[in-house]
């Protein structure tokens, strides 16, 4: 049977980052686009109702958050992920890598430590970089494509930082972080007087088998973590700039509401306000039908690559719709691989030395749409694979 996510959508001239800026950040726009993390599918009927219904009224002034949207912020995540939380513990912003950046300047000073686990969301790096704080990368452990934590490196780097950027579930490699995994990384930070800031923009975005805990629900974790929430990538509406970030500790929310309100961040967009609360209030029949739609991409691209692509190591995808895809077995070097990719196989993916140096000889694959077009991408690295791999 055909489902809605098959539909082909045409987003090219739209102003469309993954598509309109092709040429400039690939030099050619006749590719295949897996590589920008939004999805190719049309919204849920509900959020098009929902903004459709806001654009009848003619103005579009200053915003004021009503209940309404505190309330399905406390209803989803009550509902998904078991964690109560409060409408006095929301602080409203443009988006999670605002957020961080939020973090970083009220709760760090320029010289601290901050720590990321690498390979990561390349926004992390900068948000350390840009403000002229100390990187400190603790290096995940690749088994097999499997990645788990090195808790020795880990405790050791928190030893030097002020802040820990946590990335739950993480991007680029899948993992959806366990009960035991969040636990020993949440008592090691509150051992070593660490504030966490953790990204769980892909909480909704968990295959079965898998469970997203969200850490700041775990023991007394809440008191040092900030985290957050965005409907953005599991009802693709980045584009509409909307996030809230979870406080519950009364000094971090003042520390960073504060600033928040002195850069006026919070006050939001007409439209993305309403769409979180169609998506989080209306929507979550269209999202299992979706989650359902790329578990079976996930699948096929998992058979595919065991059986198609002799020398290509997937990670196990546990959560997100990104494939991470080892290549290194191919001999091409961080340049000559995204370049042979794209001129050869026409594919625009991310290259995983984006995500750090552990990510060289690694491609991400953005899987959220039409299934299609991920068998033609497949199908296209399968025939170049002939002829490099032996």
């Amino acid at each position: 049977m055909q489902s809605r996510f098959d539909a082909i959508i045409d987003r090219k001239g739209s102003g469309c980052f993954k598509y309109d800026a092709l040429p400039m950040l690939f030099g050619r726009g006749d590719l295949l686009s897996l590589w920008v993390a939004d999805m190719d599918f049309a919204v849920s009927d509900e959020i098009q109702s929902a903004l459709a219904e806001r654009l009848k009224h003619p103005v579009f002034g200053y915003n004021l958050r009503m209940d309404d949207f505190s309330a399905a912020i406390e209803s989803w995540q009550q509902k998904r992920f078991s964690w109560k939380i409060s409408k006095d513990w929301l602080v409203a912003v443009p988006g999670i890598v605002p957020g961080i950046s939020l973090a970083v300047l009220t709760l760090t000073n320029p010289g601290d430590g901050i720590l990321i686990q690498t390979p990561v969301y390349r926004p992390f790096y900068d948000a350390v970089s840009d403000h002229e704080r100390t990187l400190l990368c603790s290096p995940l452990i690749n088994q097999d494509g499997h990645y788990t934590i090195d808790w020795d490196d880990f405790e050791a780097k928190l030893r030097q930082a002020k802040l820990f950027i946590l990335c739950n579930p993480h991007n680029p490699v899948g993992r959806v972080w366990s009960r035991d995994e969040l636990t020993m990384m949440g008592s090691l930070c509150r051992k070593h007087k660490v504030t966490i800031f953790s990204d769980e923009i892909h909480a909704d975005l968990v295959y079965p088998g898998f469970k997203h805990i969200p850490i700041a629900a775990l023991e007394d974790f809440g008191n040092f973590t900030i985290t957050g929430v965005s409907p953005a990538k599991s009802f693709n509406i980045a584009g509409l700039a909307t996030a809230v970030l979870v406080i519950s500790n009364p000094q971090l929310y003042a520390r960073v509401s504060g600033l928040n309100n002195k850069m006026h961040l919070y006050m939001g967009n007409s439209f993305g306000i309403r769409a979180l609360i169609a998506a989080y209030r209306d929507s979550e029949a269209w999202l299992e039908e979706m989650l359902a739609y790329i578990n079976g991409t996930r699948s096929l691209i998992t058979d595919f690559v065991a059986s198609e692509l002799p020398g290509v190591i997937l990670s196990p995808i546990e959560s997100t719709y990104l494939a991470w895809l080892d290549f290194r077995a191919w001999g091409l070097d961080e340049v000559e691989l995204p370049k042979t990719l794209v001129n050869q196989a026409l594919l625009a993916l991310d290259p995983g030395n984006k995500f750090g140096t552990e990510g060289n000889g690694f491609m991400r694959l953005n899987f959220g749409c039409p299934r299609s077009l991920v068998t033609e991408a497949l199908e296209r690295i399968k025939a170049i694979s002939t002829r490099i791999y032996t």
